[in-house]
């Protein structure tokens, strides 16, 4: 794998070690403004993802990084959601427009093309990440700053460090295990 700046080398490599990544790394590209690759997590996990946040009826759900919409579908159509994904890489946040599309779910859910650290983040209820655990310590302050206390984060496989998680669940699917964390935003002091 040749990639265009030292940086991205070096964290392609330190992510090699990571279970999440390991399988996955020979199809994952990392943009050099990413703050992850994309691997796309089971149907399942993202059902059990949504189930540990408690997503109800009418609550906004945003998915940083949102890759192909998986996570924003299922949200409309399983818990009756609004859902907001924000995806940097242009072809993924093309076919998750297009599958949203083509399930006629546009009025429920979008996708913003673009940096998640520059989207303005408050209407969400819930949040969810598959994020590395160095992103979720990049984008820890943006949640604190820009989330309602109560909002639900919700993050597969990598910790949010600092918080201490509500809920901490292990599923598998495909015969690999997730580590699905929970954490609720505190009251501001």
């Amino acid at each position: 794998m040749r990639l265009a700046t030292v940086g991205v080398s070096v964290t392609v490599l330190a992510l090699s070690a990571w279970p999440a990544f390991s399988q996955h790394l020979g199809h994952a590209k990392i943009e050099s403004n990413s703050m992850a690759p994309y691997v796309a997590s089971p149907q399942s996990i993202v059902e059990r993802m949504l189930d540990v946040a408690g997503v109800k009826s009418g609550e906004t759900v945003y998915d940083l990084g949102c890759g192909d919409g998986r996570i924003l579908i299922t949200a409309v159509q399983r818990y009756h959601a609004k859902a907001v994904g924000v995806e940097l890489n242009e072809k993924h946040a093309e076919t998750a427009v297009d599958n949203i599309k083509r399930l006629n779910l546009q009025n429920r859910a979008q996708v913003i093309k673009g940096n998640l650290m520059d989207v303005d983040i408050a209407n969400a209820d819930v949040v969810t990440l598959y994020l590395m655990t160095l992103s979720n310590d990049k984008l820890r302050p943006k949640l604190e700053r820009e989330l309602k206390p109560g909002t639900r984060v919700v993050s597969l496989n990598y910790q949010v460090r600092g918080w201490k998680a509500k809920a901490v669940e292990e599923a598998e699917a495909f015969h690999r295990p997730y580590k699905i964390y929970l954490y609720e935003v505190p009251s501001r002091q």
